[in-house]
């Protein structure tokens, strides 16, 4: 499936020459803006898989456009600019931010930073992916000790026959452990 990318860019000519170079490596241009307002508005309505913006443009600059959609999505952006200067890359850092080309802008230099952008996006999904996964295990683990230790204090049990009488509930009801652990929980807070 075609990557979908968006381009942000004031100079008509230059968002153009952009767009063709990406439609010509085989991604799609799902959306253009020439400016930052605009840019936020297309990224919530297409939801591309990268941005490509410019930092100077009218009524909202690129790096405030990229902060306020960076913070609702997690699209990777690349910045174009004229500009090298430290101020710019700076800023740049605070966002959610892959890469940084300077213009004139080449298919040689394009190419390569969108493939990039796109690759660390994915990884960092991963990763934000994995740590959700595991975030939701420790809190479903919480549960569950606090239920056993409820257990074990109301009804005087070990540690061991909490957790086996929890987990025989569970397999007998076909109801997962910690649904089971909410239960108790429940149960004995409310006394």
């Amino acid at each position: 499936m075609k990557k979908r990318i968006m381009v942000v860019e004031d100079e008509s000519i230059v968002r153009l020459d952009v767009s063709l170079m990406l439609e010509d490596a085989g991604y799609s241009v799902v959306a253009q803006a020439g400016d930052g307002e605009s840019a936020v508005e297309q990224a919530f309505a297409h939801k591309p898989d990268l941005i490509i913006m410019d930092i100077k443009m009218p009524k909202l600059n690129g790096l405030k456009a990229s902060q306020i959609i960076s913070n609702k999505m997690n699209t990777p952006i690349l910045l174009l600019t004229a500009y090298s200067q430290k101020e710019f890359i700076n800023k740049a850092k605070e966002s959610n931010i892959y890469g940084y080309l300077v213009k004139p802008i080449t298919e040689a230099s394009l190419i390569p930073a969108v493939e990039i952008a796109l690759q660390q996006a994915e990884r960092s999904n991963e990763f934000r992916e994995k740590i959700n996964s595991m975030e939701l295990k420790i809190k479903s683990r919480k549960i569950i000790e606090r239920a056993k230790g409820l257990l074990m204090d109301k009804q005087n049990l070990s540690e061991d026959t909490a957790f086996q009488k929890m987990r025989k509930i569970s397999m007998d009801k076909q109801v997962p452990l910690e649904k089971i652990a909410k239960r108790i929980i429940l149960k004995y807070e409310a006394q």
